[in-house]
């Protein structure tokens, strides 16, 4: 999961964890001012002289205890809002809708501060999510970390958002993510950007977009695809891309002879799989027939 199957499920996890949390925060806010009303009525039976003697310390547990209320009360707004964004944010994976939400400069690949600001319940578990999975993610059956990007072909590259680790210029490059700053962007002739949730394809269209523009990079240096992981985005416009270029003639072989060899973490969920048919129909099969 994460990769390309069920991706919005980590943000459904992350909305019922903060749900979790936020009740289990109020709850224990309801017994912390059961606590409070029962000392109350407890100092109120207490001799005067006895409350006047206790002044100076009950002055800085008082300080204490707001500053106890204040923290209990950041916290629960957090939890809420965290709720409610990661929430939305599931939706709209499955809707395949709110590409530009997060505030990405599609000439740039910048994510501007505001959005870290905003949607930072998002951000933070998303980056500590994708480092994990990128130190730990292992090729199977040989167990080997699996690369940064992988040269599929010659000249032709998948990858995910740590690609900047090779250290190499580009021809061009297409960056299918919503969630990262493009790190390649000095490095590169060109810069196409196409926003997707992750596990989300691109439209056939777009898919028609980036193979065209990849196929020109192409004639600059070599092109890398990258996604967030380098597995299921990147796979379905690089399928795309090796058509448009010559290297196969559908974008099924494009992918178990061209991309699968090179890199065996490449995936294709059902949606990926039948933007690319559609894209095959209308792009490459249908003006053949004209």
């Amino acid at each position: 999961m994460g990769a390309v199957h069920g991706c919005h499920l980590k943000y459904v996890g992350l909305s019922a964890l903060s749900v979790a949390g936020y009740a289990a925060l109020a709850s224990e806010q309801l017994l912390l001012e059961d606590a409070a009303l029962i000392l109350a009525r407890g100092l109120r039976a207490s001799s005067a002289a006895a409350v006047t003697a206790a002044g100076s310390e009950g002055g800085g547990a008082g300080l204490l205890s707001a500053t106890a209320a204040l923290l209990h009360l950041s916290t629960r707004t957090v939890l809420g809002y965290s709720a409610v964004l990661n929430g939305g944010i599931a939706v709209l994976f499955k809707l395949r809708k709110g590409m530009g939400l997060i505030g990405k400069d599609p000439r740039t690949g910048r994510i501007p501060l505001w959005s870290y600001l905003i949607y930072a319940p998002f951000h933070v578990p998303t980056y500590v999510y994708t480092h994990i999975h990128t130190l730990a993610g292992k090729n199977k059956p040989a167990k080997k970390r699996v690369p940064v990007a992988s040269e599929v072909q010659p000249g032709w590259w998948v990858g995910g958002c740590y690609s900047h680790e090779l250290n190499r210029d580009w021809g061009g490059i297409v960056d299918l993510t919503v969630e990262f700053p493009e790190s390649c962007f000095d490095r590169s002739e060109s810069y196409l950007c196409i926003p997707t949730w992750d596990g989300v394809p691109a439209s056939p269209a777009q898919l028609e977009e980036a193979a065209t523009y990849a196929a020109k990079a192409r004639e600059r240096g070599d092109v890398l695809i990258h996604c967030a992981h380098g597995r299921g985005r990147s796979t379905t416009v690089m399928c795309a891309a090796l058509v448009k270029a010559g290297l196969y003639p559908t974008w099924q072989e494009a992918f178990e002879k061209g991309i699968k060899p090179g890199r065996p973490v490449c995936k294709l969920n059902s949606k990926m799989r039948q933007a690319l048919t559609d894209w095959q129909a209308d792009y490459v099969d249908g003006r053949k027939m004209k």
